[in-house]
């Protein structure tokens, strides 16, 4: 079982609960599995085939299901929520955070979303429908409705027992926002300030007027930098006209990071980041045929420079046993520069200004790379082969696959994006390709000529 379980209930723990779904305790495995962590049962949920899948989730208490469909990955929480009727989604949805409720109901069908939503009250389906108008990946989807806000026209002591009236306040609530009678922001009042501040004090002169609102439309990735460079825990979200819509909390920001980091790994390999690790065989098989399909086009684009050069390779072995080594530097140097690049591109640190100076930096790099390994191959070769012709034309090769391989791995994302494409899904393929063209043209177009 993962290391996330093993921190949260222990060894000896983990240890009964594989016991118990061994031997099939369902009154054991019952509690075992309801005194668990919501995002630790998830975890379990995910790392089980799918006909156990079905019997730990009827084993999960109702009053349990809704926190731990929010920890789940959203294919396996689609599976979930795809065999639920509408009174069995609105029991899971009552309480849950209003942006947590707008994830939840983005996985379902349009006609199954307008059920719940009829079947709420007005106040809940209002908060709800507005966080709906905004597309997932961006801060209006991100964000939470339940804010606290105040009017810079009180005092300190007014605020103070404004918060006292309140049952509970909305988790990771670090500043009370401040806003006018036109709900437009104004600033943010931190607790820790409220606190310290004498309470006859007016809140328009305490309150931090610096601190920018983050616009509905944001990316979420965006957003995301956004917390990491200014250390936030929350900040303010409005609309075009700056009207105060809701908030964002790091709890959601995480999330954000981590599908961000998902999604990086899966796409490099051509893989759906949602893609769960034990769907059924035809679903998974259809899914990967259309990246094999593609690359399989791509390794005919490469195979087809070799065959424009079968008699020269005909005419000498060693150039067949050689040609890996080639393409295989190649790969690898624009590998190291496309994983650079398309990890600065979502950082947000490259752009049109400072584009030139990364690829004259990689060119030269490249270069310094192909001399020095292009050498070291070709004496290898030498003492392999005896025949100083191969060993220069390989070092040659060498040298003009790694230079030309690493500014290739510089432009291609920077192309793919420009063309509405995702560089970490496209980049490597692509590459890949490239870099193989470039290395068998220039290592058997130099032997056809000098051989």
């Amino acid at each position: 079982m993962a290391n996330a379980l093993e921190l949260s209930i222990g060894e000896d723990a983990l240890e009964k609960l594989n016991d118990a779904l061994e031997n099939g305790v369902s009154a054991e495995l019952r509690s075992m599995l309801n005194s668990l962590p919501p995002a630790d049962s998830a975890h379990l949920l995910e790392s089980s085939p799918p006909k156990l899948r079905s019997l730990l989730w009827r084993l999960i208490d109702r009053e349990q299901e809704g926190y731990v469909l929010q920890e789940l990955s959203d294919e396996v929480r689609h599976f979930f929520l795809n065999r639920m009727n509408i009174a069995e989604l609105k029991s899971i949805l009552d309480g849950k955070d209003v942006d947590d409720i707008a994830d939840l109901l983005q996985q379902l069908p349009d006609t199954i979303t307008r059920k719940v939503l009829d079947s709420m009250d007005y106040q809940d389906r209002q908060r709800v429908e507005e966080v709906l108008v905004y597309p997932e990946d961006s801060a209006g989807g991100l964000m939470n409705v339940d804010t606290i806000t105040v009017r810079s026209d009180v005092t300190v002591d007014v605020v103070l027992r404004y918060l006292r009236q309140h049952k509970n306040i909305p988790k990771n609530t670090d500043s009370i926002l401040v806003v006018n009678r036109n709900d437009q922001y104004l600033g943010i009042l931190p607790i820790t300030l409220l606190l310290s501040t004498d309470a006859e004090n007016m809140v328009s002169n305490i309150l931090l007027k610096d601190i920018k609102p983050i616009e509905a439309n944001m990316k979420s990735s965006q957003v995301a930098l956004l917390f990491e460079r200014q250390d936030l825990v929350s900040a303010p979200v409005v609309d075009q006209n700056g009207k105060l819509l809701g908030r964002i909390t790091i709890d959601d920001v995480v999330d954000v990071i981590r599908e961000d980091a998902e999604h990086s790994m899966m796409s490099m390999a051509g893989l759906d980041d949602d893609e769960d690790t034990f769907a059924a065989p035809l679903k998974t098989a259809r899914r990967r045929a259309v990246w094999l399909g593609i690359n399989l086009v791509t390794a005919f684009i490469a195979a087809s420079v070799i065959g424009f050069f079968q008699e020269t390779i005909n005419q000498l072995v060693a150039l067949a046993v050689l040609m890996p080594i080639v393409a295989g530097m190649g790969g690898n140097a624009g590998s190291q520069t496309l994983t650079l690049v398309v990890r600065g591109m979502a950082l947000g640190q490259i752009s049109k200004n400072n584009l030139r100076w990364l690829i004259s930096r990689e060119f030269i790099s490249g270069l310094l790379n192909g001399l020095l390994w292009g050498v070291i191959i070709g004496i290898i070769s030498w003492l392999w082969f005896q025949n100083i012709k191969i060993s220069i034309i390989i070092c040659c090769a060498i040298t003009i696959n790694l230079s030309m391989a690493v500014i290739v791995g510089a432009y291609l994302p920077v192309v793919l994006k420009s063309f509405g494409i995702d560089p970490a899904l496209a980049g490597s393929i692509l590459l890949t390709t490239i870099t193989d063209v470039i290395g068998f043209f220039s290592f058997l177009g130099l032997a056809a000529v000098f051989i």
